[in-house]
């Protein structure tokens, strides 16, 4: 799929489950003040590329509507905004590379963290979303601990990640729909295409 395809599967989706107040004012400040739709998923592995964060957000609320017992506008919401922390987070700079062909040196572009808003990972997620709609509380800890033991505060010897868990399903199958979709859909690390 084309960017402008997983645009419109967004839109689709996004319009379709999220409902809720605030819902439309937040998808406008993700078109008006954010470059969540071209921004990368990483700076050099998973999805480092132009609309990266675009593709994994569609391909992890697809895999999370797969579970039928969870309230569908639950799952998409958790799904498309999960990752919304890593907008207006990534900045593009360059680096001389060696031109294999011709043996000559040039800059290539690549991506680099500029995180203007140092308030975490997951817990930034929340907190952008809860500025435009209420999340209930499964969803604001799903998304929380959706990076699982990849997570700072759990490398860091946080055992809160394990009452998530256990309390909350869908903070599992959130995790659960973000590994599937970065490992088994994208490619996990090969899935760089871009600068």
């Amino acid at each position: 799929m084309t960017n402008a395809e997983y645009k419109e599967r967004f839109y689709e989706l996004y319009r379709a489950y999220v409902t809720r107040p605030g819902a439309e004012e937040f998808l406008t400040y993700l078109e008006e003040k954010s470059d969540f739709f071209t921004a990368p998923a990483s700076t050099r592995f998973h999805l480092a590329c132009e609309g990266g964060l675009l593709q994994h957000s569609v391909h992890v609320a697809e895999e999370m509507l797969k579970y039928e017992e969870e309230p569908p506008e639950s799952a998409v919401l958790c799904g498309l905004l999960h990752d919304v922390c890593k907008m207006n987070f990534y900045a593009v700079s360059t680096r001389n590379r060696k031109n294999e062909q011709t043996g000559q040196w040039e800059k290539v572009p690549y991506y680099t963290v500029d995180d203007r808003f140092p308030y975490g990972h997951g817990e930034k997620s929340v907190f952008l979303i809860e500025r435009f709609m209420r999340l209930s509380v499964p969803e604001a800890v799903a998304i929380r601990w959706h990076m699982g033991g990849f997570d700072e505060a759990v490398r860091g010897g946080n055992q809160s990640i394990s009452r998530a868990f256990e309390t909350y399903p869908l903070a599992v199958k959130l995790h659960l729909a973000d590994i599937t979709a970065t490992y088994l859909v994208e490619g996990g690390s090969r899935s760089s295409t871009g600068p």
